[in-house]
């Protein structure tokens, strides 16, 4: 597909899983965020309203995540568009994005939808707000809902998601003595939805301010997070 080689090739021909002396923000801003109503832009998230949650925590992640994108390809780039798990324009979503503080609970609704959705090819990326344990926990409990047979579990440092554009062997927790891993849903041997606990969508957003010291370092946070998108684009 002509996106995945523009992806690749602006690494300067060198292959994607050698990139790791590449700092993220040194790439050069070659597709800025395009209007929603582009109808050329190539590549355009959903951001998940979902429970009582519509969708704002830590407002500004969404077109943040975007715009890493943009920074290391020459997609068009569309603005977020906001979707709730029952929306039909769901099915017309290739990537979502959802975050949060909280607790909550899906509908069944929801989980009927996400199935269908998730089956049939759709990726979904989730990360906790500020290192709070009670979204992650939510997280897992709610997403081994959708399969029955098939349970969260932690995504091993051998798994294609983290050579997809950075080659990452490991991430190292700044505020404990651990590493930290990317856990996903996998569906027929396909990864199908991934979430990290520990802050990563602040680490890549809002200069880290609220974050700061504490889960995914900022460097680490803009390796994973675009690590994520091409595994989207390309699997």
């Amino acid at each position: 597909m002509n996106y995945i080689l523009r992806i690749l090739n602006r690494a300067s021909g060198t292959c994607a899983i050698c990139l790791t002396g590449l700092v993220l923000l040194a790439l050069p801003l070659v597709a800025m965020a395009q209007a929603s109503d582009d109808k050329q832009a190539t590549f355009f998230m959903g951001r998940i309203k979902y429970s009582a949650n519509d969708g704002n925590d830590c407002g500004g992640v969404g077109q943040d995540l975007m715009k890493l994108v943009s920074r290391a390809s020459t997609l068009k780039i569309q603005e977020e568009r906001k979707v709730k798990l029952t929306d039909p324009d769901l099915f017309a979503t290739p990537f979502l994005f959802m975050n949060g503080h909280n607790d909550f609970v899906f509908t069944q609704a929801e989980i009927d939808n996400l199935k269908k959705y998730l089956a049939h090819g759709g990726f979904f990326f989730s990360s906790g707000c500020c290192t709070n344990p009670n979204f992650p926990t939510a997280w897992r409990r709610e997403f081994s809902r959708i399969f029955p047979n098939e349970k969260i579990k932690p995504i091993p440092y051998d798994h294609v998601i983290y050579r997809s554009f950075y080659k990452i062997d490991r991430v190292r927790c700044l505020n404990e003595a651990r590493d930290i891993q990317l856990e996903g849903l996998f569906f027929e041997g396909n990864l199908v939805a991934v979430m990290c606990e520990d802050g990563l969508c602040c680490a890549f957003s809002a200069k880290n301010s609220c974050n700061e010291g504490k889960g995914v370092s900022p460097e680490d946070g803009q390796k994973l997070t675009l690590n994520i998108a091409v595994y989207a684009l390309t699997h």
